[in-house]
């Protein structure tokens, strides 16, 4: 029965999976949105793994997804449901709205990006808008993306930098990466370079300010 498409006296029903860690946001925008007439929360999820499994099994028309979240983030759990499933458009939510996050967003295929400040009846606008096929991005975040320029970390200095970021040692860095310690320095070294940071501990933290990792 969860493949079904159900209709009311309006029209389609559009189907809505939402995915949050946070039980009383999740809770309080179920709701919410049970209150409009045209959109049905078939499924609630608190971590990536749980979302992407909810979406398997109910297959929904739209999934909103909280940028971090336990297991993978939002953006991992919507670059999977665009190869699993293309039919659902996918919106992250986010409190952190980095710009680097609006590019991976966007590269992983989802359809809208905007912050948990949104009302609970913006928020259907843009279901419906993204279910229509449009696309809805925020305008400060998307303002602050491009402002913020590309990531000049490569995808392996950007891997390092976030291993080191909660103060591990080089050596363990270099047994959970695979690599050889003096690499992994070498890496290490030059993403400090290009963040002008003191340290690799300081270059993690402002890439994340960025959003780059």
């Amino acid at each position: 029965m969860s493949g079904e498409r159900a209709t009311e006296p309006g029209g389609a029903v559009i189907r809505v999976l939402l995915a949050d860690d946070e039980h009383l946001i999740r809770g309080a925008l179920a709701a919410l949105l049970a209150l409009e007439d045209d959109l049905r929360v078939v499924a609630e999820a608190a971590s990536g793994p749980e979302a992407l499994a909810m979406a398997r099994a109910h297959r929904p028309d739209v999934a909103v997804l909280d940028l971090q979240m336990p297991g993978s983030d939002g953006v991992a759990v919507a670059d999977a449901l665009r190869v699993e499933l293309p039919e659902c458009a996918t919106m992250i939510v986010t409190g952190h709205g980095r710009p680097g996050h609006l590019k991976r967003a966007l590269a992983a295929g989802a359809r809208g990006f905007l912050p948990k400040t949104v009302s609970a009846r913006r928020l259907a606008e843009i279901i419906r808008t993204v279910r229509a096929g449009n696309r809805y991005i925020d305008p400060e975040l998307a303002a602050d993306a491009i402002s913020a320029g590309d990531s000049p970390l490569t995808a392996r200095e950007a891997e390092l930098l976030e291993l080191a970021a909660d103060g591990a040692p080089i050596a363990e860095i270099a047994e959970r990466a695979a690599l050889a310690p003096g690499t992994v320095r070498n890496y290490l070294s030059s993403a400090v370079a290009k963040l002008n940071a003191e340290n690799r501990h300081t270059a993690a933290h402002r890439a994340r300010e960025r959003g780059w990792l």
